[in-house]
Parts: structure tokens; C-alpha cells; sequence
């Protein structure tokens, strides 16, 4: 209960700013037990904050499973089609990619940075950055299908093709799982790939510092060499605070190291500014080895989070961009 001597005014018996607030709230809206009100629903939220942290990010796998839904239906609808046509599923994919790029601007405000840099036709290979989850890469293939007309391939994880109901999405959408030899025969045949290095552990084991977890990979850079493509570095800025792993806890990287999936809880879904940017395209040159081409491409990745990420991340400054004007930049944004 409030002190009926305490005012609205400075001094030693001044009320707290909000309660104040609410009487001044009481008194022009002629409402008794504002203050009640109030102390209910700031319980209401304390009780569900930790449930709702926990539940915003199964959306995104809902939007996933409302996906593959949708091609499943398309499918049989189509399935007499298919002997007629080669881009059965041009349709499906147009359809989901504006999903996804709808869901990217109302919920993070999604840009792209340096789409230029995508060539019209013919190979590349995307490197990117790994956040907890990697929603901005779902958004990067909408962008780019829509904007290019390009479908670009993904190298998955091998649990990625174990979870239930998810083949049909990985064969419409073209991810792979290697091995070498396919994805220089993907790059070799004119298509843009997408690869990230870092992978699951990156996922799992980076944090708001964005630290770059690659080990001694550099199978990404053969793949470039023998291929004969340039690699274009990619980050996108605030990844990790639209979703958190605890997967750097020593239980679940012991877990992972040992049965190899991801057992680690996540929270977040929050609607924070996304960004991605696309460096400058490294091209290919015959005289580099697979470890040079791999430590240049790990530098301009980390040159890319060194000029646009806060680190460590912070989601409340994340959210804040949100209604903040970005500087204007030269790059071209969608």
C-alpha cells in the first residue's frame, strides 16, 4: 500500500516516479485500484518472461514444419506436372521465399548489405558466419531468390537431414551435406553454394563475443581452388542476439562431442535488427594454398563482425536499433 502522506512532488516523502504516474492516471480517468492493476500484470509478466524466452524461438521451427506443409500440398497438386516441367517447384520455392522475407521484415527489419555482390550468373561460394540458429541464411536464400532469381545451395549438417519431415525442404531448397567432390561439382556447373565452416560447433560453442570457431578447416577452400570460384565472406550483425545457445556450457559441449548432435537449449527469438553484409569477393588464384585462401577468408569474415558488430552483444541495444537511423552507407541496401 501506498503512504497517503507521501505527494507527487521532490523530497524525502515523494512517492516513486511510476506510482505517481498511476494516480495522476487514476485521477483524470476516474479508475480506482490502478496501482493493483499494475502490480498484477508486472507479476503476470515476471511469472511468463522465462516461458516466453523458451517458447519464441520452436517459432521458428513452427514457421519450418508450415513449410514443409506447404510443399507437401503443392506437391500433390502438382505431382502430374512434374513429367512436363523442370522448374516444378519455382512456384514453391517464390511462395516460401516471400514468407520468409515477409517474416524477416516485419520481425528483425531484415537488410542485406553488398547484394551487388552476388553475380547474376555463374558460381561463387558464399562463407558465413554461424549464429545459434541460422535464421539470417533462411532470409539471405529468400532475398536472393527473389532479387537474383538464383537458388543458392547450402552445405547442412548431417543431423539436419535426420530431423523428421525436413527431406522434402532440403531437396526443394538443395542442401547438401558433401561431399568435396559435389560441392566443386555444384560450384563447377554455374551454381552459387553457401558453406559456414564453423558449423554445428560454431553454433553451439560461440557467444556474444562472436568469436569464429573454425578450427583447422580449410575443405571450403579446396572446394574454392579446385573449383576455380571466388569466395564471398558473409556476417550478419546481431545473429547471436536474436538467438542464444548455452551450448558452451562443458555438459552440453561434452554432449555434442560425443554423440555429435546438438542436445543444447536455446532461448531468444527477439525481434532485434538484422543485418547482413557481403564483403568484398575474394578471387580465385591459382598460386594460393587451401590454408593461405582459408586464413584470408576467416580474415575478411572477421573483418566484416570487427567493423559492424558491438561485441559483446547486447540484445537490448539489438532491439533499440530497431527505431534507430542507421547511418547512410554506400553499399546497396534491400
Amino acid at each position: 500500500m501506498t503512504n497517503k502522506n507521501q505527494s507527487c512532488g521532490m523530497g524525502q516523502d515523494s512517492m516513486p516516479s511510476m506510482t505517481c504516474l498511476i494516480h495522476v492516471l487514476e485521477a483524470w480517468l476516474g479508475v480506482e485500484h490502478l496501482e493493483d492493476y499494475w502490480n498484477f500484470a508486472n507479476y503476470l509478466l515476471w511469472v511468463f518472461t522465462p516461458l516466453l524466452l523458451l517458447i519464441l524461438p520452436y517459432f521458428t521451427i513452427f514457421l519450418l514444419y508450415l513449410t514443409i506443409i506447404f510443399l507437401h500440398i503443392y506437391k500433390r497438386k502438382n505431382v502430374l506436372k512434374e513429367a512436363y516441367s523442370h522448374n516444378l517447384w519455382d512456384g514453391a520455392r517464390k511462395t516460401v521465399a516471400t514468407l520468409w522475407d515477409g517474416h524477416a521484415a516485419v520481425w528483425h527489419g531484415y537488410e542485406v548489405h553488398g547484394m551487388e555482390k552476388i553475380p547474376e550468373e555463374g558460381p561463387a561460394l558464399i562463407i558465413f558466419y554461424h549464429g545459434a540458429i541460422p535464421i539470417d541464411f533462411y532470409y539471405f536464400m529468400a532475398k536472393i531468390f527473389i532479387h537474383k532469381g538464383r537458388t543458392c545451395r547450402v552445405v547442412a549438417d548431417h543431423f539436419v537431414f535426420k530431423i523428421p519431415g525436413f527431406s522434402l525442404l532440403l531437396d526443394v531448397f538443395c542442401a547438401i551435406h558433401g561431399p568435396r567432390e559435389k560441392c566443386v561439382e555444384i560450384l563447377q556447373s554455374g551454381h552459387l553454394l553457401a558453406i559456414s565452416p564453423g558449423g554445428v560447433r560454431e553454433a553451439l560453442m560461440s557467444d556474444e563475443t562472436y568469436n569464429i570457431v573454425w578450427g583447422n578447416r580449410k575443405g571450403f577452400a579446396q572446394v574454392a581452388i579446385d573449383a576455380k570460384v571466388p569466395i564471398i565472406p558473409m556476417f550478419t550483425q546481431n545473429i547471436r542476439e536474436g538467438f542464444r545457445s548455452l551450448g558452451g556450457t562443458r555438459l552440453f559441449r561434452w554432449l555434442y562431442e560425443k554423440f555429435r548432435y546438438p542436445f543444447a537449449p536455446m532461448y531468444g527469438g527477439f525481434p532485434v535488427k538484422l543485418r547482413t553484409y557481403l564483403g568484398d569477393p575474394i578471387p580465385y588464384d591459382p598460386k594460393i594454398t587451401a590454408e593461405e585462401l582459408a586464413e584470408k577468408t576467416k580474415d575478411a569474415v572477421q573483418a566484416l563482425i570487427d567493423k559492424h558488430q558491438r561485441i559483446p552483444g547486447n540484445i537490448m541495444s539489438a532491439l533499440l536499433e530497431r527505431f534507430r537511423n542507421k547511418e547512410k552507407i554506400n553499399q546497396k541496401t534491400l
